[in-house]
């Protein structure tokens, strides 16, 4: 699937996120954490920025001046010298671009940011921050998909299920049946049979139509793309 269609889905994703939980819901911290570590899994780029508002609003990311970073006495005539948008990370001293024991995060000057479960975060947030809790992808993608539903975007539910079972559930089991019973399979094929997202049409579309599930001879995908 395109890089650009990753990027769009999990922006579109968050907003949907956003838009129907509580503000004081912090499942959504969490989902935005795996969605953000689903789309690194891809050759993306850093698409925060795109949402930064929902991310720093749902405490997925931290903002500080960068003069708060906690290495910026030692190194302060680096942090000084950046003018332009650098991520930070930590290399090993063989390498290029060794610029010292920084952690990860990103600086767009004047600010520096950090994000929930990182190793500057838990530097910056300090010892009684609660870390994000890992969530399926697929318990994510449900809440999107039953968010999406309420806003009567259809588009978003296709692409997300299209990406299909091994994106979605990961290590899969044996058979349809055991498919269909994975906790949240059904619910997120309810949600495609109601909306009629399985026949939805996607700028970028990379579903198998009847012909080409029947010569893949693959009864997972049959399955999962067959929902009439």
């Amino acid at each position: 699937m395109s890089m650009h269609a990753i990027e769009d889905m999990v922006q579109g994703a968050v907003e949907v996120l956003d838009r129907h939980f509580p503000a004081d819901d912090q499942r959504v911290r969490d989902w935005i954490v795996a969605l953000f570590a689903f789309q690194d899994g891809y050759d993306c780029s850093l698409t925060q920025h795109r949402v930064l508002d929902i991310l720093l609003r749902r405490g997925h990311t931290l903002r500080f001046p960068v003069s708060e970073h906690p290495d910026y006495a030692r190194r302060r005539a680096y942090f000084d010298g950046i003018g332009e948008f650098t991520t930070l990370r930590e290399f090993g001293e063989d390498e290029v671009e060794f610029a010292g024991e920084l952690e990860d995060g990103y600086v767009d000057p004047p600010w520096l940011y950090c994000e929930a479960g990182s190793a500057l975060w838990r530097r910056m947030a300090g010892p009684d921050a609660v870390p994000p809790r890992a969530v399926r992808l697929l318990d994510v993608v449900v809440a999107v998909a039953e968010a999406a539903e309420r806003d009567g975007d259809v588009e978003l539910i296709a692409l997300w299920w299209a990406l299909g079972h091994e994106a979605l559930v990961g290590g899969c089991p044996l058979s349809a049946e055991e498919l269909a019973a994975t906790p949240g399979v059904q619910e997120l094929r309810a949600v495609v049979r109601r909306t009629g997202a399985h026949q939805a049409k996607l700028w970028y579309d990379l579903r198998p139509d009847d012909d080409a599930l029947d010569q893949m001879d693959d009864e997972l995908s049959t399955w999962w793309y067959r929902i009439d």
